[in-house]
């Protein structure tokens, strides 16, 4: 990763974020629009073409900046993490009341209404943000009203600025979710996502590739000749790979092998990673 990295710095030849005026060669600056993503999850592209490759996800809530918009994609950066990347301009919306709560369950419906009998309108993952402005108890359930009308669980959700108290537990009750690359949300998630989504969940926003997490995430730690050092919410690094050590011995990561977030022995993990991928290229604690 460079300081003009562009999966974190918005510049192109044609145009580039006014930020970056004198750092950067453009034919011209403009200044971000500021839109928040209105769909369930928003996949990043790398260039703006439905078949072009996903490098990363947005969630329902998360605020950008769009510095270019055509041909139904729009070029902009993600406020939290400082992501770059092609999103399809429906998935867009203006910003309007601000967010009030997160959800913190896995996944979550939304209901046209307060009753979870009603056919559920779409499914948010575990860190969407919401606007809730008010209250409603349907057969001892209650719910929080969005300003559509609609209705969400209100035990799946947290006030803003409520954080996990461990980030590994978080990853925990993301096992067996399916494994994709560049996901970032509950619904599919890749390694680094698992690492970005549970910490952010614990009140730390962290990078989102595994090459930036390695290089800036924490401090480097020497695991010890037979890895005994280690201890819970370490994070162990092969190329292109990362985990979160559970315990001294084990860790759990989404990973291509299972297809999902599992859990395995670091030991296991090691001796199978190995002959395609080398050993551990480091160790770091958050």
């Amino acid at each position: 990763m460079t300081a003009r990295d562009n999966r974190l710095h918005a510049f192109r030849p044609d145009l580039a974020d006014a930020r970056l005026e004198g750092e950067v060669s453009a034919e011209r600056f403009v200044a971000g629009r500021p839109a928040r993503v209105a769909a369930p999850v928003a996949d990043v592209r790398r260039a703006p073409r439905p078949d072009a490759g996903l490098n990363t996800q947005l969630l329902c809530g998360d605020d950008v900046l769009v510095f270019d918009e055509a041909e139904g994609f729009a070029w902009l950066q993600a406020e939290r993490d400082g992501y770059v990347g092609y999103v399809s301009a429906a998935d867009l919306a203006p910003r309007a009341a601000d967010p009030t709560h997160v959800v913190t369950a896995p996944r979550s419906f939304v209901y046209p209404g307060p009753d979870m009998k009603l056919p559920r309108v779409r499914a948010l993952s575990l860190g969407s943000r919401v606007t809730v402005t008010g209250e409603a108890e349907t057969r001892g359930t209650r719910y929080g009203l969005l300003p559509s009308g609609e209705a969400m669980v209100l035990q799946h959700l947290a006030p803003i600025g409520t954080v996990a108290e461990d980030f590994v537990s978080v990853a925990e009750r993301l096992i067996d979710t399916p494994y994709l690359w560049g996901g970032s949300s509950a619904f599919g998630i890749d390694c680094s996502g698992l690492v970005q989504l549970s910490m952010h969940m614990a009140g730390r926003d962290v990078l989102r590739d595994s090459d930036m997490q390695a290089g800036a995430l924490g401090t480097p730690l020497d695991p010890g000749p037979d890895h005994s050092a280690l201890r819970r919410g370490d994070l162990v690094f092969w190329k292109g790979h990362v985990a979160i050590m559970t315990d001294a011995a084990n860790m759990i990561h989404a990973n291509g092998h299972t297809m999902t977030v599992a859990r395995e022995g670091l030991r296991e993990a090691i001796a199978r990673i190995g002959y395609l991928y080398g050993g551990p290229t480091g160790f770091r604690r958050p």
